[in-house]
């Protein structure tokens, strides 16, 4: 079901990737295939909030998702449009109503800086909103599943197999078929540019399973549980807050998952080995 509004929204892709020349060990010149990297500037009714460093491939879904990550707006309704244009590499978002000064200062204000890679920073009072999250008990996977969603991962081609230096992050059904993948240089970048597809497209994310190629920090278990996805999967490691955050938003997290290896760390109710 499609929302009822939907912002205007810019068609503003820039090439994920570019060529330039190397020498290889030989001392022989050697067209290189690398990941573009581009600053966009965000605007929130003509107030700047934050610059994201992007290969510019989604850059409209990024900025949707972001706002809606760092609950900056919670109706994607709220939105009249946004233009993205890459001669001033601004994003400029309107609203209907307008953003309150005064209350977009008060975020801004409660900003945390993160691990994260191309992005790093969340406001504060997203913590304070895990009580709120409640994600459902009734989805379900498997260890068939899992390894399918790998499967399915590796083969999918990548802009990381071309040129290395990204991030990827993958959105999933119950059965592990790949619904969206996107890479981008951060991976909070890439989970905002899925987040912002989702509210697009009006996509629930009670059964789905999201999957990144990056740690599991405790922005991306944030993230994921905004999403209402109960599923967070990763061929990397985790942190200490990720896994206490996991644990309290009841978020079912596996890490270290390449092949048919994986390590189960929360949520070991709704996963079981034999698909029962």
């Amino acid at each position: 079901m499609q929302p009822v509004s939907t912002p205007q929204l810019t068609q503003a892709a820039r090439p994920a990737t570019v060529s330039v020349e190397a020498i290889d060990e030989h001392g022989v010149s050697v067209p290189t295939l690398i990941a573009g990297e581009h600053p966009l500037t965000l605007y929130l009714d003509k107030r700047e909030i934050v610059t994201l460093m992007t290969l510019g491939a989604a850059p409209e879904a990024l900025v949707l998702g972001y706002l809606r990550n760092q609950r900056l707006v919670t109706e994607l309704a709220d939105i009249l449009s946004v233009q993205v244009d890459w001669e001033i590499d601004s994003a400029a978002v309107t609203t209907r109503a307008g953003s309150g000064d005064m209350a977009i200062a008060a975020r801004l204000e409660r900003r945390t800086v993160t691990s994260g890679c191309g992005q790093g920073t969340m406001f504060g009072d997203l913590m304070e909103n895990l009580e709120k999250i409640v994600l459902p008990d009734s989805g379900h996977l498997d260890a068939a599943t899992l390894a399918t969603l790998l499967d399915n991962v590796r083969r999918h081609e990548s802009i990381y197999k071309q040129a290395g230096a990204v991030h990827g992050c993958a959105l999933a059904a119950p059965d592990g078929e790949i619904l969206m993948f996107v890479e981008d240089v951060g991976r909070h970048n890439a989970v905002d540019a899925i987040a912002g597809q989702m509210w697009l497209q009006a996509i629930s994310g009670g059964d789905k399973i999201f999957y990144t190629t990056g740690r599991l920090t405790s922005e991306m278990v944030i993230k994921t549980a905004q999403m209402g996805i109960p599923f967070l999967v990763s061929r990397s490691g985790l942190t200490e807050m990720g896994h206490t955050i996991a644990r309290q938003v009841g978020l079912t997290m596996i890490g270290r998952a390449q092949g048919k290896h994986y390590l189960l760390f929360t949520g070991q109710q709704r996963f079981s080995k034999d698909g029962a």
